[in-house]
Formats: structure tokens, C-alpha cells, sequence
């Protein structure tokens, strides 16, 4: 295949070595073209999501309008992939290496190309990915054509629409760069593994193989090995002497292991990391290659007894299940947007994610890592080809796929778990037709030969039990190492008693039911939950108008819906009092045989005169007063019973304007309060960023939330008048939002609405430090200025 392009529209690299011999690599996320299939080329930097942009497709009339009967032909053709069109993306780029790269060992790494891709140079198909959410790399030594001009171009496709149950998005949606190596001896892709096989507070064993390829037939080199403690001080070191074998030139060498007194733990709490500094010298002593691995020190253990422990502590996971897309970015993995949200579950006492139902990005791995959050690392879906990529049969697939997954992960002490699949008992045509119990163990046998220190698990149907009947497990549940129920922990006690052995997991557990899935389990014993959808996300929606799925917790925007705080109330120790306003229009669906959906709640006290409201005080405090203008209603005591604890509920309250207020007592004292008020009419705009140490990188973000406030500062949750942005300095707006899920407003625009009287502009930084300047302005209000600054 070969590509043509006017060389004035080109998007230009050169690269020249660093001052070393040792690994170089090069980020090749700016300065890319791309073209939609109009026939236009614009300039894009990466990550980019070219479905995001993309108008909105309303349903056809002969359409449903929701995600009903998702695994059927028979529902809305766009409805799980967020009413987005499907197609295809096309990137180019120029690459020029230098002349002085000729002999260097030269890989293009992609950290992913949604939802399949096909790379070409120099008009040749030089690889792709049949799998879009897992990253592969080429080798381009003998492809490049060093000191001159290379045409590199990927096409990426989104499928047909029924290839994924939810918004993908589409394109060079994460990292791209480029590595260079010694091209005779050099440490393989993810060939560094550490483990850490005996843990204690007082003394730790850190055990690593590395995977190398030695071409040359040397008699011998080093591999000197350097343990960096979280400070950055060389803690220990030592040198390996490697005889080169002539028939194992590509081998898993076992160095000697370490031994650290006082070791500094990785948890929750301490999430601290080490640093494996691999060097490869030659004999001469000269380095050829060098890799740096962090890792974290920390054991974990796993029984029916009590669950699971985390450096022989009981750690109970409270977590998320949702998608991988990032709100009004799109699929584009931005580390900063990932953060935000890690940084916004902590704050609510999330400790936990499981990565439905594909694997994430590295990055968001590393940012897990380094905040101290538990991951549920998924590889799949459903075990179909329908579902991975939809291109290359499943079973020609899973090979490829295992050992990229788990060497890119294992390293990673965030990682507890590995689930091979997702919700496989209701699909007739599984591979080998035994519900999935042979295509567990094929790959979990491969999973093992690369890492054996984490249990493995698939997450289990909520309607689908045994073929015989549904008062055992299904036989797939029976092989995992944890069973993994989505929603049916009432059939924890049961299934305990009839298999004792059976370690249970909620990985999935749905809002309408909150409280209840949580107090009611013996969570002494189990895993503990991940909630389903708690961060509302495109895809998946219950009917148009909306987008996607708005069952969370939080909106899209990341704004915390009332309900968050009876999260909060029952994740965190941190006394918790919230009031929040019940609307009669509740969303209720049935979905997989379990009622989703929930009355909607608010922190709206602007009502209609007359109206009488029921309230819900979400607490974990003894008991609860709640005052109206001053006026005592009665103070409540906070339940024991698993299906009223931590939210107590004000029928037939009177609404009035003015104030209505909580108060939460513990041992009869005053623990915590909160307070709703009625606002007045908004009268400026309040802009508020995020990032005070905003880098000038090309790839950093600026959130800057916008409220309408009124004379007395209050927000106005009524206001929903248009706010354009306009920035300058070396930055851009990467997405615009505002939680509204029903707006047919698009993301990548300049304006947009105020919704509960905000919205939100997301800036991202270019390579120049800086002033950057945000105008925003509004015909109902004075414009605001806001003065930011990128940093070096």
C-alpha cells in the first residue's frame, strides 16, 4: 500500500542519537497529520481519540433507543458505542533518522491503536494489532532509510458496531515512541521481572530474571543489577557474570536474588516504590544496555478464611468498575485526566479498581502504583472474536495476547489479581463448548509460565449459574482460583458451604442496591466489591438522549452526585454527613437480570413553594438532626440494618427556601455537618484550575471548573447559560464538559453549556513554559480572565 502527501502538509521528525550507547527512547506523540477519510489532513498530537470529535448519531426510528439486549442483533446499532459513527483514522508521519543510527537496533512502540491498526512505511505494512487495547512493537533496524526522509503511517479502524458493548473510541489513542538499542546485546520487551518471594517489616528477598539476547558470541558479559530505594539512594548492587551459550543467544537468565533489611512496604497507605536498574556490560566493561523497573515490595495472600491480606494485613477492596475512557477526552489516555480520577476515588475511600473489561493503559498502572490503588488487571471480555478486535479468530488470538498482558503488568504492585474474561456463561459459542472451563485453563496455563505470584479469575454472569441448575456455580467459577460474582453476593453463604474453599469477590455491584451489597457480605472473609459504573461514562446508555451510562456516582465531568457521600460514608473512618434532595424521576431498567438504576439525587435546594420533598442523610455517624431555617425536624438514629445503615431517610419535608442543614453526632458529640441552601440569582463566574504545577511537556492538563455563583458566592445550580473559552499561549483546549449526558453538545468545541450551574474547560499544555491566558465569557455575565503558567 502506498501513500502520497504534499511534503508542505508534512508533519516532520528528526532524531539523532544521544551522548550514550546505551537505550535511548524517543516520544513520538507530536506533530502528527491526520485524515478522517475526508480527504483533509490536520495536524493532531497524540494521545488523541478521533471518535470524540465526532457528531452525535441519533437512532432511527425503526432503532430502540437504549443498550437493551446488548449481546443481541436486536437493540440500537450505536447505542453501546455512545452514538458515534464507526470508521476509520489514518495518521502520517516523517521520520528522519540520523545517518549515525545506521547499525543501532531501532523499535517503534505503540502503546495501543484502537480498535485495530495497521502500521506502514514507506508505503509497506510493517505490523498492526488485532487487539487495540494491548501495545506491540516493530523492529525497523533493516526498514529505515537512516539520513533521509520515511513515510510512517497507521490507519486505525473502529470496527462494526457490534465488535464492543461500549464506547472504544478510535485511534492513536496512547503513547507512541520510538527505542534504540545496542543491536547485539540489549534486555528484551518487559524482560525484567521482579518478585518478591519473602516479605516482612524487618527484612524482604527481591528476586529478578531478566530476559536478554545476546547476538554475538561473547564469552561472557555482566549484568549489574542496582536496587533504588523510594529516596533515590542506591540501597543495594551486584554484578552477574553471564556465559553466553552459542544455541541461547535469546534466554530468562535468574540473577541472584537480594536481601533488604528494613524494607520500605508498598500498601495503600505507603505506596512505596523501588527501582531495578539493569545495566548490560560488555566485556570490555563498556554499557550496552540499561532498564529501569520500578516495583514495590509487598506480599499479598489470599484464603476463604479471611479474603485477602496485603502484607499480612486484611485489606477489604471497596472499588470501581468502569471503562477505560476518561470523560470528555475520550479513549486519549492522558496521565494527568487518569490521576485526577485515581486522586478523586481516594478521596471518597476507594482503595480498588477492576479494569472492565480490558486492559488500561501502562500508565494508568504506574499512577496506581504510585498512589496506593489496588487493581483487578482484565484481559477480556468475552472470549469471542466479535469481541477482541473482531478481525483475527479469538482462539488464533489469546496466545499473542496472554504474554503481552501479563509480562507488561506483573511487575506492577498495584496488580492483586489477574481476570482472563467477563460475563462468558451466557454465550453458547464459546470455544470448545464447556462454557469456558477449557479456555480458562489454556490460558491460565500460559498466564503461569510468566507469572505465578497473583491468582486468577473471571467474572461471573449474574443470570447464568450451573446448565443443571442455578442453585450451584457454574463449572467456570468452580476452576477460578477467586470466584468472581457480578452482583449475586447473596449467593456467597451458599455456595461457601457447599465449597469451601471457594474465595469470593462482588466484581461488580450495581448503585440501586448500594448499601445492602456492601454491609451484607462477611466482609471479613471476602474480597470485598467493585461498583459498577460509579463515574458515568459514554456508551452503554439506558435511551437517548443520553450518551452513555449516568448511573454513577460521579457525573462525567467528575463532579460528585449526592450519592457519592453514601460511598464515602461506608469506604472511609472520616466522620460523613450529606443531605441530599430526592427527585421522583428515578431511570429504573432491568439489565442482565439485575435492576439498575436509582431515584435521582441532588444538592438542589431552589424548589418550587409547596412542593414537600424526601431528603436521605448519608452518614456513618451514631445519629443525625436535621434543621430547617433553624427549625429542629427531629434527629434520627442511624440503623444497624445492612438494608437502611448509613442513609437515613426525611419523608414529607416541607420545602422552603433558605437553609436546610445536617448534623451528624458520634458518642453524643458533633462529628460532622453539612447544609443546603437556596441560591440567588447568578451574578459572575468563578473559575477554578487544578494543576498548579502545569508542565509544559505537550502532554499535561489544566481542569478549570467553572460555577455560576451568586452575590453571596453561592453556586446556582439553575444557571445553564453558554461560556465560551479562548486561550492564549502555547496551550490548547483539549475537551470541553459539563456532566449533562443528554446535551447534544460536542466535546472538542470552544463553548459550552453551564449545567447544575457548571461546566468545565480542559487545557493542554504545549513544550513552551510560559504565560497562558483563559478568557471565558458569557453574555450573561463580565468576562473572566485567568492568568496560568506552564513550568519546565
Amino acid at each position: 500500500m502506498k501513500f502520497f502527501l504534499p511534503i508542505m502538509l508534512s508533519a516532520i521528525i528528526s532524531f539523532c542519537p544521544a551522548d550514550t550507547h546505551a537505550r535511548e527512547v524517543i516520544n513520538l506523540n507530536r506533530e502528527w497529520l491526520f485524515n478522517s477519510g475526508d480527504g483533509n489532513w490536520r495536524a493532531v498530537n497524540l494521545p488523541h481519540d478521533f471518535q470524540i470529535e465526532q457528531p452525535w448519531v441519533a437512532p432511527e426510528a425503526s432503532e430502540k433507543a437504549d443498550n437493551s439486549d446488548a449481546a443481541s442483533n436486536v437493540k440500537s446499532r450505536l447505542s453501546p458505542r455512545g452514538f458515534k459513527e464507526m470508521g476509520k483514522g489514518t495518521y502520517r508521519k516523517t521520520l528522519t533518522p540520523d545517518a549515525s543510527l545506521k547499525g543501532k537496533r531501532v523499535l517503534l512502540d505503540f502503546g495501543g491503536i484502537m480498535l485495530v491498526g495497521d502500521v506502514y512505511l514507506n508505503g509497506k505494512r510493517i505490523g498492526g494489532t488485532d487487539y487495540g487495547y494491548l501495545g506491540f512493537e516493530i523492529d525497523v533496524t533493516k526498514l529505515l532509510k537512516y539520513g533521509e526522509p520515511n513515510e510512517l503511517v497507521v490507519i486505525a479502524d473502529t470496527g462494526e458496531p457490534l465488535n464492543s458493548r461500549w464506547y472504544t473510541g478510535g485511534g492513536l489513542y496512547r503513547d507512541v515512541k520510538m527505542t534504540v538499542t545496542d543491536p547485539d546485546l540489549y534486555v528484551n520487551r518487559h524482560g525484567i521481572y521482579v518478585t518478591t518471594p519473602a516479605v516482612s517489616p524487618e527484612k524482604a528477598t527481591i528476586k529478578i530474571n531478566a530476559d536478554l539476547t545476546s547476538k554475538k558470541p561473547l564469552k561472557d558479559f555482566t549484568v549489574r543489577t542496582e536496587i533504588i530505594d523510594p529516596e533515590g539512594n542506591i540501597a543495594a548492587t551486584h554484578d552477574n557474570k553471564i556465559n553466553v551459550n552459542s544455541k541461547w543467544r535469546n534466554r530468562e537468565y535468574e540473577l541472584e536474588p537480594f536481601t533488604l533489611d528494613n524494607p520500605k512496604l508498598w500498601d495503600c497507605e505507603n505506596p512505596n516504590m523501588y527501582t531495578a536498574k539493569i545495566s548490560l556490560l560488555r566485556p570490555d566493561g563498556s554499557i550496552a544496555d540499561v532498564v529501569e523497573q520500578p516495583f514495590g515490595i509487598r506480599s499479598i495472600e489470599f484464603s476463604p478464611e479471611f479474603g485477602m491480606k496485603l502484607n499480612g494485613k486484611k485489606v477489604l477492596l471497596k472499588g470501581i468498575a468502569n471503562h477505560h475512557t476518561l470523560g470528555a477526552l475520550g479513549a486519549a489516555a492522558y496521565p494527568r485526566a487518569i490521576e485526577k480520577r485515581i486522586k478523586l476515588l481516594k478521596e471518597f475511600g476507594f482503595n480498588h479498581i477492576r479494569s472492565s473489561h480490558n486492559p488500561y493503559s501502562e500508565e494508568f498502572l504506574d499512577l496506581c502504583d504510585r498512589n496506593g490503588m489496588l487493581v483487578v488487571d482484565e484481559l477480556y471480555d468475552k472470549w469471542l472474536t466479535q469481541f477482541a478486535g473482531g478481525r483475527k479468530e479469538w482462539t488464533a488470538q489469546w496466545q499473542e495476547d496472554v504474554p503481552e498482558f501479563v509480562k507488561r503488568d506483573r511487575n506492577h504492585p498495584s496488580v492483586v489479581v489477574w481476570s482472563l474474561g467477563n460475563e462468558l456463561q451466557g454465550y453458547s459459542n464459546l470455544p470448545f463448548n464447556d462454557w469456558g472451563v477449557t479456555a480458562y485453563k489454556l490460558q491460565k496455563m500460559l498466564l503461569n509460565k510468566y507469572d505465578t505470584t497473583r491468582p486468577v479469575t473471571v467474572a461471573m454472569h449474574p443470570r447464568y449459574r450451573s446448565i443443571e441448575t442455578d442453585s450451584i456455580p457454574a463449572p467456570l467459577a468452580l476452576e477460578t482460583d477467586i470466584a468472581s460474582y457480578n452482583y449475586r453476593y447473596m449467593y456467597f453463604p451458599g455456595d461457601h458451604q457447599r465449597y469451601p474453599d471457594m474465595i469470593f469477590y462482588q466484581s461488580e455491584a450495581n448503585l440501586s442496591n448500594m448499601g445492602p451489597n456492601f454491609f451484607e457480605p462477611d466482609n471479613d472473609k471476602v474480597l470485598g466489591l467493585a461498583y459498577w459504573g460509579m463515574i458515568d461514562y459514554l456508551g452503554e446508555s439506558l435511551g437517548w438522549p443520553a450518551k452513555g451510562w449516568t448511573n454513577g456516582v460521579f457525573d462525567i465531568s467528575l463532579e460528585p452526585k449526592s450519592d457519592a457521600y453514601f460511598i464515602k460514608s461506608m469506604f472511609t473512618d472520616e466522620p460523613v454527613v450529606h443531605v441530599g434532595v430526592v427527585s421522583p424521576n428515578a431511570q429504573i431498567m432491568d439489565w442482565n437480570g439485575v435492576r439498575m438504576g436509582e431515584e435521582t439525587v441532588s444538592d438542589n435546594w431552589n424548589l418550587q413553594r409547596g412542593d414537600t420533598v424526601k431528603l436521605y442523610t448519608y452518614t456513618n455517624a451514631d445519629e443525625v438532626e436535621l434543621l430547617l431555617n433553624g427549625k429542629k425536624l427531629g434527629r434520627r438514629v442511624n440503623s444497624a440494618d445492612p438494608k437502611l445503615r448509613n442513609r437515613i431517610v426525611w419523608d414529607s419535608i416541607p420545602y422552603a427556601p433558605g437553609k436546610v442543614e445536617a448534623i451528624a453526632y458520634k458518642d453524643g458529640k458533633v462529628a460532622a455537618r453539612h447544609q443546603l441552601e437556596t441560591a440567588g440569582k447568578p451574578v459572575k463566574l468563578v473559575a477554578t484550575p487544578d494543576n498548579p504545577g502545569w508542565k509544559a511537556d505537550g502532554m499535561d492538563l489544566q481542569h478549570v471548573r467553572i460555577h455560576a455563583v451568586d452575590s453571596k458566592g453561592r453556586r446556582v445550580p439553575l444557571a445553564q447559560d453558554d461560556v465560551t473559552f479562548e486561550v492564549e499561549g502555547d496551550a490548547a483546549i483539549a475537551a470541553v464538559t459539563n456532566g449533562d449526558m443528554t446535551s447534544e453538545e460536542l466535546n472538542v468545541q470552544n463553548h459550552r453549556r453551564l449545567f447544575n450551574g457548571s461546566n468545565m474547560v480542559i487545557l493542554r499544555s504545549g513544550t513552551t513554559p510560559g504565560e497562558v491566558t483563559l478568557r471565558i465569557s458569557s453574555p450573561a455575565y463580565r468576562p473572566v480572565t485567568l492568568r496560568l503558567n506552564t513550568n519546565q
